[in-house]
């Protein structure tokens, strides 16, 4: 006889359909997210994500690795390759986590840091709130300038000149203009602080020439997350050219933030990055293309969008204040109801206590466009936010034209066009789904 399934394993199974079904059939347009090749889905689904391994290849505190080594090695050979960077560092799980590693590797608790405000988009992970109160390193904020949406390089030159702190943190979270990196690292390499700038958000762009080098421009140690622009599995990464920070951030990484390092990400990260290689400057042009035509789309739908007399954006978001339609909060959730899915956001001029009812939602576009949007698609995006925060029509009814352009983007674009299932059996590994 056969075994009857428990309620528990059929309501476990039913949700992980549900939940596949309908982010199958929204338009997912969180920044900081993206999606696999069916490529990098199958090698990620591998025996590699049961095994454990502690320190570096070659050096590991457990047997039976010796292909994983071979595999993280490559990790390391095409992420050099991609960022021309010489030293690669693929073992945080997390951006924070190579946050976490590389500030603490640079600072002893009691240090201090010189980081963008939250106005100008720093991630928690740069602040008091994070990973630098957690450090115990002191956070100093440099000003921001409202009218450019951007750090004011005059004053916060004179703050990091009166500091002199151990690092300088650059990059962000909400990051629609990149930030002056060149002339802030000059600055604090004048009176002896490092500068680490945090690609999370647009390691992709960096990838397929679509945003400036980081290290052209200053920086000493880059921090990022290998799944937002850059389409991988959800993961960090650190970068640098500099042999004693990667020697010092190595030493940190394993035993203090990362024991074992989710092993099956290493192979999905070296297919995603082989496909940047080969296809990251066509997507990462297409990103900007696509969120430059989004967010004058919205605007021309009678939305405020931020950074008008900027251009809107020049990075992968569009960041919309919707004080006028609800806030950030009821916004977000009528365009859920319509499987339209969004972030509620803090925008420069609202006041921290806002966080759980902000005046802004953040944007992407760099997942629909790996699904094959372009310019006219957003577009017709643009007119399915103004049906549901503008015209006030009901999400459900939206929800129908959302499902019907949904389905005509179902196929993963900017990767090799392989046919897994010809694929000799020897190569062939099983995998759960196809986007």
């Amino acid at each position: 006889m056969g075994m009857s399934i428990p309620n528990e394993l059929g309501r476990i199974i039913d949700l992980t359909v549900e939940h596949n079904t309908w982010r199958r059939s929204s338009l997912n347009m969180i920044p900081s997210e993206n999606v696999m090749s069916p490529l990098a889905e199958a090698v990620y689904m591998c025996d590699m994500m049961h095994r454990y391994a502690e320190g570096r290849p070659r050096r590991r505190l457990y047997q039976g690795l010796k292909y994983v080594d071979e595999v993280e090695e490559l990790v390391m050979d095409l992420m050099s390759r991609l960022f021309r960077v010489k030293h690669v560092e693929p073992r945080p799980i997390s951006g924070t986590i190579a946050n976490a590693a590389t500030f603490r590797a640079l600072s002893q608790p009691g240090g201090k840091a010189v980081v963008a405000p939250v106005q100008a988009g720093a991630h928690v992970s740069h602040t008091k709130f994070g990973t630098l109160g957690a450090l115990g390193i002191e956070h100093i904020e440099m000003p921001f300038d409202m009218e450019n949406l951007n750090i004011d390089v005059d004053k916060a030159r004179r703050v990091i000149e009166e500091v002199k702190p151990n690092f300088v943190v650059m990059g962000g979270s909400m990051y629609l203009f990149p930030h002056p990196l060149k002339e802030i690292a000059e600055t604090a390499h004048s009176v002896g602080s490092l500068v680490i700038y945090d690609a999370a958000h647009v390691l992709g762009l960096i990838a397929g020439r679509r945003w400036r080098d980081p290290f052209e421009a200053g920086a000493d140690v880059v921090t990022a997350s290998t799944h937002k622009t850059f389409p991988g599995p959800q993961g960090g990464v650190i970068l640098t050219n500099n042999e004693t920070i990667y020697k010092s951030i190595a030493r940190t990484i394993f035993p203090w933030f990362v024991s074992n390092h989710h092993l099956h990400r290493l192979p999905a990260t070296a297919v995603t990055a082989l496909e940047m290689i080969y296809f990251g400057e066509s997507y990462a042009d297409q990103i900007v293309r696509n969120a430059k035509a989004f967010a004058e789309a919205l605007a021309s739908e009678g939305f405020k969008v931020l950074g008008e007399h900027l251009g809107y954006t020049r990075s992968h978001q569009v960041v919309v204040d919707v004080r006028n339609n609800g806030g950030g909060a009821k916004a977000a959730q009528l365009l859920e109801e319509a499987n339209i899915i969004v972030n509620k956001n803090l925008l420069p001029y609202d006041p921290p206590e806002a966080v759980k009812d902000p005046s802004g939602i953040r944007t992407g576009v760099q997942e629909m466009t790996r699904l094959g949007m372009k310019e006219d698609d957003f577009r017709e995006v643009a007119r399915l936010f103004r049906m549901v925060l503008i015209d006030r029509r009901d999400p459900g009814e939206v929800r129908k034209q959302v499902i019907e352009l949904r389905s005509r983007f179902t196929r993963v674009h900017f990767t090799f066009d392989i046919d897994l299932s010809s694929v000799p059996s020897s190569y062939r590994i099983p995998f759960l789904s196809k986007i």
